[in-house]
């Protein structure tokens, strides 16, 4: 039996797991927020579904590691501008195999590793990497599944402008029972029909909508800590902006300044981080008395 996890120590762990997320989404130019949208979703979709308070935490934590195997895609597929050649999709398909394989041994993998290794299964038995269908697929692969699709529909990348919410919702309901579970499906469009999502949609976090880069197109993401009159910097093409408040929001104002290799450095958003160990950490599986060793096995019993 393996011994308990105390709090500090499944801190640290959880810690490194969302740091590991963080460097990877900073990879991507057009992809800002995308982890915190999926696990938002995620979360309020399991919520909407009677799933436990607990259960729909750790249904978030799948969402926001979902793409940890991106990390092995090289840049030129992962920031790729066109569409891809069916070489370079085959290897952007290997990232749910190469995320299992990231989280494979770590203490924590099995609170995501079937959102990891499955939210791009299909219930239709069409998806990959092992093509199960609906009856094999985990909750947490399913919920997970609906909730990257639609931000993918809903966000703006570099082929193409990101659809309104009514056609995501229409495209989801097209494709319930195929790609996506009939049951879930019907709570997401029910909660996205009721502006439950709206203050996800498009937004980075809580509060911050996503900034597009004027200049070239790419995502320049916004922190909640940042305010009037900071500096920020497009880390594609250099170009530097001032944040300015206009009717109540920030918009980026160009300033022309040069930008520094230290202005263009990829940064964990520790703010941002924090706030969601304080979300998780109340909610996972850890005895107070250190003393519930066989929490992991539990777990497994409804994941």
């Amino acid at each position: 039996m393996k011994p308990a996890l105390s709090k500090a120590h499944t801190q640290d762990l959880l810690h490194t797991l969302y740091s590991m997320a963080f460097l990877v989404e900073a990879r991507d130019r057009y992809t800002g927020g995308h982890l915190w949208r999926v696990s938002q979703f995620s979360t309020r979709l399991a919520l909407a579904c009677d799933f436990s308070k607990q259960q729909a935490v750790i249904a978030g934590l799948g969402g926001f590691l979902h793409d940890l195997g991106k990390v092995g895609v090289p840049d030129s597929i992962l920031n790729n501008t066109g569409k891809l050649s069916d070489d370079e999709y085959a290897v952007m398909k290997t990232h749910p195999e190469l995320g299992a394989q990231v989280l494979q041994g770590h203490p924590l993998a099995p609170l995501a590793m079937d959102a990891v290794l499955g939210h791009h299964e299909r219930v239709d038995g069409l998806g990959y990497p092992a093509g199960l269908t609906g009856s094999a697929m985990s909750d947490a692969a399913k919920i997970v599944s609906l909730a990257d699709a639609f931000d993918a529909m809903t966000s703006t990348r570099p082929y193409r402008q990101g659809m309104a919410v009514d056609a995501a919702i229409e495209q989801i309901s097209q494709h319930l029972d195929t790609q996506f579970d009939q049951t879930f499906g019907l709570k997401f469009i029910a909660l996205a029909k009721s502006g439950e999502l709206d203050g996800i949609i498009g937004h980075s976090e809580a509060g911050i909508p996503m900034h597009n880069c004027p200049m070239c197109g790419p995502v320049v993401v916004v922190h909640k800590h940042q305010k009037a009159g900071d500096a920020i910097f497009c880390r594609v093409c250099g170009n530097g902006f001032s944040l300015q408040k206009q009717h109540g929001e920030l918009k980026l104002e160009p300033t022309g300044k040069p930008s520094t290799a230290h202005d263009l450095q990829a940064n964990i958003d520790h703010d941002l981080l924090g706030r969601l160990l304080e979300e998780a950490l109340p909610y996972l599986p850890i005895d107070s008395n250190n003393n519930s060793g066989n929490w992991l096995q539990r777990l497994r019993n409804w994941l």
